[in-house]
């Protein structure tokens, strides 16, 4: 399986991006789909996640409200709509893909088999 990351950019406090996460390969292998992130210095955070068919969500407390996880299965894409952004939401933000089936969508990056690239997302105060 492999994953492409893409759709970060540099936006302005209060503003929206799309991130988007293409799936290739064996993606029957694919049981859900993760989104962290990791800031300058810091340890990667858990954001969001969903599972490949039945779209079973899980978010990290402080993104929920804020951003919503989506999947569109005819284009092997899981997407990361991120609204009101925040100067604090700055990292290079990762999708990953689990090949387990350990029900609800995990937050621990443990769970997750395999990951993209990263693509950078920028929030200007």
């Amino acid at each position: 399986v492999q994953l492409q990351a893409s759709g970060g950019g540099l936006v302005q406090a209060g503003g929206s991006l799309r991130l988007s996460c293409a799936a290739s390969g064996r993606t029957f292998k694919i049981y859900a789909v993760g989104w962290f992130r990791q800031a300058p210095g810091k340890e990667r955070d858990f954001v969001a996640a969903i599972t490949w068919t039945g779209g079973s969500t899980n978010y990290a407390g402080s993104m929920r409200g804020r951003f919503t996880i989506s999947r569109d299965n005819a284009k092997n894409t899981v997407y990361l709509q991120m609204n009101s952004l925040k100067p604090e939401d700055t990292a290079v933000y990762y999708c990953a893909a689990a090949a387990k089936d350990y029900g609800p969508p995990r937050g621990q990056d443990t769970a997750y088999d395999y990951w993209g690239q990263g693509t950078l997302v920028t929030v200007s105060s």
